[in-house]
């Protein structure tokens, strides 16, 4: 580590105005100061290393600024600015782009510690590593050595590599282990009856089972790397010959892990076990839930088990609190949106309506709407199946048909519990939809969910499930319809120009034969090449003013009460995205997406 832990560093940064001449200065004065400190909080940690810590380590935790600028001096500025001076590519990595079993099947895991270098992937027959020191050159030779490839660098901050060593090869190690265990079993032990593919299953005693250590750690590590990359789901699917870990990040799937087929049926128990079901059963669906504390926040992940060709398939979503409640100014609303939303919520009773498709945050709106007026005042009583966020502010009752607790026979008696504030987790049926509303008429404020298209054919779905109209327009206080919409990455945003003829042809509320200043990204590390990153919430408001419930009586049509709506003030979903496409908050092509009829 000679050239990060000398003052060529510091030279270095200056040459390429990164710092100042009397930043130098004081970087120089406080040097050793600041070793003796960051190196006194290594041992305590337990985490003391002979190259830690060096001068991009003291240089990062002065709290510098760019000359000039807000831009904090931290260890991916400097390491850029190391990279350029040394004619080496930067790359930020990214573990869901990297090779695991290279970067942990090339080199041994103390001797990526002790040089902080990593195989990425093996591309043309060049080994590709990423390194942190620009003079790990002889680790280099050893490597082309042992692995009879030509290598190539790019260099990495500290911090990315260790946490990648960390992460690969402890995994690594507990899938390669409980492998080696269940491998050693009979084969014959290994057949499957909720396999499609075979017949009989072998029972054996020597079985890997759902408390060996090496499956736990596995199991926290996929939680911990889910949460870590903002999943919101994760997939584990056997197949054939492997097990494949999928996540869903910000709407999309990316394929995380290839486990050996072996260790399958061991995850899935660990996690059958977690969530509290029964690890017999194999040919039946399943639900529960697990709840973890992890960085100081509660997640709550819902499980789902379902019997498919090559095994069970577990699918875990994650609800982390802070995303279930957020400030409803946050969720995307605009001010007129949002002034209506704030006076459904001040409303002394009725109902209200949220509705749009599964994964369109649905529950995340109603969960925010709840947190927003709970008071010590106020009872609220939410029916849901099934609990997806337990809140202690809430009384949440989970829905469970086997023993008769279902929508509509909690709603029969839920009026005796002295309820101010209802949130019912959907409409179904009839009778859910009788009791909802006349829980609402009797001077109570319901909320529940609808699955339609917009906000108006709310009113044609309940007409649907046999609700009179006189009962509709007397209950119904407002609709609003949703969507999410996939936000452009602030890292790679940039402006483009487009003629806005495809635009009008698409029922954007543009002229034909104009130039629109635009939005989108390009593409980086940060946002995995998608150009997105983060999602909002577009929404389509509908308060039910008289005349509306007045049409709703005479049995008027859902295009009728459209209109008279859009008179009213209401933003249609499609306007709404087109507001987030010009703030160049979203790309048109993404709202396009979502509000397709």
């Amino acid at each position: 580590m000679r050239f990060l832990q000398s003052g060529k560093t510091v030279e270095l940064l200056e040459q390429m105005q990164v710092l100042t001449a009397s930043q130098r200065t004081f970087i120089e004065a406080e040097a050793p100061k600041q070793r003796q400190k960051l190196t006194r909080q290594a041992v305590k940690k337990g985490q003391r290393d002979k190259n830690y810590p060096d001068m991009v380590d003291i240089i990062a935790s002065l709290n510098l600024t760019v000359s000039g600028g807000k831009r904090r001096i931290d260890e991916e500025l400097i390491m850029r600015a190391v990279a350029k001076a040394q004619k080496i590519p930067f790359r930020k990595l990214d573990p869901l782009d990297l090779d695991m079993s290279v970067a942990t099947g090339t080199i041994p895991r103390n001797f990526a510690i002790i040089h902080t270098i990593l195989p990425l992937r093996i591309e043309n027959g060049l080994l590709e590593m990423a390194i942190y020191n620009p003079d790990s050159q002889s680790a280099l030779a050893d490597i082309e050595k042992t692995s009879q490839m030509k290598t190539t660098s790019v260099i990495a901050t500290r911090s990315d590599i260790q946490r990648i060593i960390q992460e690969f090869f402890g995994f690594q190690k507990s899938i390669s282990a409980a492998e080696d265990q269940f491998s050693s079993v009979d084969s014959s032990a290994s057949l499957d009856i909720s396999n499609l593919e075979r017949y009989v299953k072998i029972s054996n005693a020597d079985e890997l089972t759902s408390s060996d250590q090496h499956i736990k750690q596995a199991v926290n590590h996929l939680f911990h790397y889910a949460m870590e990359q903002r999943a919101s789901d994760i997939h584990i699917e056997p197949k054939r010959e492997v097990c494949l870990v999928r996540f869903r990040i910000d709407g999309l799937l990316h394929t995380i892990y290839s486990l050996p087929k072996a260790v399958h049926a061991a995850v899935v128990a660990r996690i059958k076990f977690l969530a509290s079901l029964d690890i017999a059963e194999k040919r039946r669906p399943q639900d529960g839930r697990i709840k973890i504390g992890t960085d100081g926040r509660d997640v709550e992940i819902r499980v789902s088990t379902v019997p498919v060709s090559f095994g069970e398939k577990v699918v875990l979503r994650l609800l982390d609190s802070t995303t279930v409640f957020q400030n409803l100014d946050s969720l995307g609303f605009s001010e007129r949106d949002f002034s209506v939303y704030k006076g459904f919520m001040k409303a002394s009773h009725g109902i209200v309506l949220v509705t749009g498709p599964t994964g369109s945050g649905k529950s995340t709106t109603l969960y925010s709407t709840l947190k927003e007026i709970a008071t010590p005042e106020k009872n609220i009583i939410t029916i849901e199946d099934p609990v997806e966020m337990v809140h202690e502010e809430f009384n949440q009752i989970a829905v469970q048909p086997v023993i008769d607790v279902t929508f509509s026979t909690i709603l029969r008696n839920i009026l005796r519990q002295d309820p101010d504030i209802i949130m019912i987790g959907e409409i179904r049926d009839n009778e859910t939809a009788v009791h909802a509303m006349q829980a609402a008429m009797t001077g109570h404020l319901v909320f529940s969910t609808l699955h339609t298209n917009d906000a108006v054919s709310s009113v044609v779905r309940l007409l649907d499930l046999g609700l009179p109209p006189f009962m509709i327009s007397t209950s119904l206080t407002g609709c609003m319809a949703q969507r999410l919409v996939k936000t452009v990455c602030p890292h790679c945003a940039e402006k483009y120009t487009m003629q806005s003829d495809e635009l009008a042809r698409a029922g954007f509320p543009v002229e034909p034969g104009r130039q629109l200043d635009l939005t989108r990204g390009r593409g980086c590390r940060e946002c995995r090449n998608t150009g997105y990153r983060g999602r909002c919430g577009v929404f389509e408001v509908l308060p039910f003013s008289s005349q509306l419930k007045k049409m709703i009586s005479a049995g008027a049509d859902a295009m009728e009460m459209k209109q008279v709506a859009i008179r009213e003030g209401m933003t249609t979903l499609r306007e709404d995205a087109w507001d987030k496409v010009k703030r160049g908050v979203t790309t048109w092509q993404e709202a396009l997406r979502v509000t397709s009829e």
